[in-house]
C-alpha cells in the first residue's frame, strides 16, 4: 500500500512539510485565481500566483533550478536563464542584475569584432588582422580594379620612359671636367613634361580605381554584396571630387620636398587619410586628415610607416625586374628591335607589380581611417558602408 494519505486528505505526507501552505497559495489539485490547476512541486503544491515577499521555498539554497542570489518576487532574470525553477516556471521572480563589462575608452556601440573597426586600444596585431582579412575577403575585386586603374598608367609611364629616357655616354671636356650627352637636358625636360600630363590624364582614372577599392573593401566588412560593376560605378561618381583633392595634396607635400625634404614627408604623412576622409565625410578631407594625424600622432604615424614599408616590401620584385631590364638591355634598350621588345615585355611585367602594392596602400589606409574613427565615437562597417552613399 502507498504511505501517501488519501485524496482530500489534510495529513501531510510522510517525511513532506507538515506546515500549511502560505495564504495564496492552493493545496495539491486546487485551483488558482486563473481557475486552472497549478503546476505542481516535489512537495505536492504548486504555485498558481507569486508567493509573499520575503518568502522562501522550503530547500531551496541556491543549487537546484533557481540563479544564486534570488530571494524575493519582481524583476528579470539574468541573460541566459531560462526563468523555470525545478522545471516548472517562477512567474514574479526577481534576480540580480548582471553587470556589463566596461572597457576603458570604448564608447557603447563599438563591437571588439567588427571585422573593419579596430576598437580603441586594441593594438597593432588586431589592426594588421583586419588589414589581412580585407585582403582575404577582397582581392577577388582589389587586385582587378588596381590592375585596370594603377597598372595601366603605370605601365604606359614605363613605355613612354623607354623611349624618351636620355641615352648617350658622358665625354671628358679638354679640362677633364665631364661632358654631357648633346641635348640631354632637352630630352630630360620632355620626359619629365610628358610623364607629368600622362599623370594628369591617368588621374581620374587612378581616383577611381581608389574610390572603388573603398568600397569594396566597406561594404564586404559589412556584409554587403559587392560586384567590380557597382564598385566602378561608385568610382565614376566620387572621381573628380577625389582627382582635384589628391592634386592639391600633391602639390603640399611636392612644395614640402622643394623646401628641404623632411616637410615634404612630414605632409605627405600628416595628409595621407585624406582619401578615406573625403569619400566618408565627403568635407574638409586636408583639414581633418591633418587633425587627426596630430590628435593621435603616434598611432597614426605607426600606422602610415606600416603601410609605406608594406607598399616598398610589395614594390621590391618591380625594382628587380627594372634592375633586370637594365642590366640585360643596357642603358639603351631601343637601339635595336630585339632589345626593345625585351625592354617592353619586362616593363609591362613590372607595371603590373604595382597593383599589389596599391592594393596594400588601399586597404591600409581605410583600416586605419576605420581606426580613428572608433577613437572618436561608435562606429561600425556598417555605418561607414552608408557613409559612403
Amino acid at each position: 500500500m502507498s504511505d501517501l494519505p488519501a485524496p482530500g486528505s489534510s495529513e501531510p505526507p510522510p517525511g513532506g512539510d507538515p506546515s500549511p501552505p502560505p495564504a495564496g497559495w492552493p493545496a495539491s489539485g486546487q485551483a488558482g485565481a486563473s481557475g486552472q490547476p497549478g503546476p505542481s512541486t516535489p512537495g505536492g503544491r504548486g504555485p498558481t500566483s507569486p508567493p509573499p515577499a520575503g518568502w522562501t521555498a522550503p530547500g531551496v539554497d541556491g543549487s537546484g533550478g533557481t540563479p544564486p542570489g534570488w530571494s524575493a518576487p519582481g524583476g528579470t532574470p539574468p541573460g541566459g536563464w531560462s526563468g523555470a525553477y525545478s522545471g516548472h516556471p517562477m512567474p514574479g521572480a526577481t534576480y540580480p542584475a548582471v553587470p556589463v563589462p566596461a572597457y576603458p575608452g570604448w564608447f557603447p556601440g563599438l563591437d571588439p569584432q567588427d571585422p573593419l573597426v579596430n576598437p580603441p586600444h586594441a593594438g597593432i596585431g588586431p589592426w594588421f588582422a583586419r588589414c589581412w582579412g580585407a585582403v582575404r575577403r577582397g582581392w577577388r575585386q582589389l587586385l582587378p580594379i588596381m590592375l585596370l586603374t594603377q597598372a595601366i598608367p603605370a605601365a604606359v609611364i614605363s613605355v613612354i620612359s623607354l623611349f624618351l629616357t636620355p641615352t648617350g655616354d658622358l665625354s671628358t671636356g679638354p679640362d677633364g671636367a665631364p661632358v654631357l650627352p648633346d641635348g640631354y637636358w632637352q630630352n630630360l625636360f620632355a620626359l619629365y613634361g610628358v610623364i607629368l600630363a600622362a599623370t594628369l590624364i591617368f588621374g581620374p582614372l587612378q581616383a577611381i580605381g581608389w574610390a572603388a577599392g573603398t568600397w569594396v573593401v566597406t561594404r564586404q566588412a559589412a556584409g554587403e554584396p559587392t560586384g567590380l560593376g557597382a564598385a566602378f560605378r561608385y568610382g565614376v561618381r566620387r572621381a573628380l571630387g577625389l582627382w582635384g583633392w589628391t592634386l592639391v595634396v600633391s602639390l603640399l607635400v611636392t612644395l614640402g620636398f622643394c623646401l628641404c625634404v623632411l616637410p615634404g614627408v612630414y605632409a605627405a604623412a600628416a595628409l595621407a587619410l585624406f582619401g578615406p576622409v573625403y569619400l566618408f565625410e565627403r568635407q574638409d578631407p586636408i583639414g581633418r586628415s591633418w587633425r587627426m594625424f596630430h590628435r593621435r600622432f603616434g598611432m597614426v604615424l605607426g600606422r602610415v610607416a606600416l603601410v609605406v614599408a608594406a607598399v616598398i616590401v610589395a614594390s621590391l620584385l618591380e625594382v628587380v625586374v627594372s634592375a633586370v631590364s637594365t642590366a640585360a638591355f643596357g642603358a639603351d634598350p631601343m637601339a635595336t628591335a630585339g632589345t626593345a621588345i625585351g625592354a617592353l615585355v619586362l616593363a609591362l611585367v613590372a607595371a603590373s607589380l604595382t597593383a599589389p602594392a596599391s592594393l596594400a596602400q588601399q586597404v591600409g589606409l581605410v583600416v586605419t581611417y576605420a581606426e580613428q574613427r572608433a577613437q572618436e565615437g561608435p562606429v561600425t562597417a556598417g555605418r561607414l558602408a552608408a557613409e559612403l552613399g
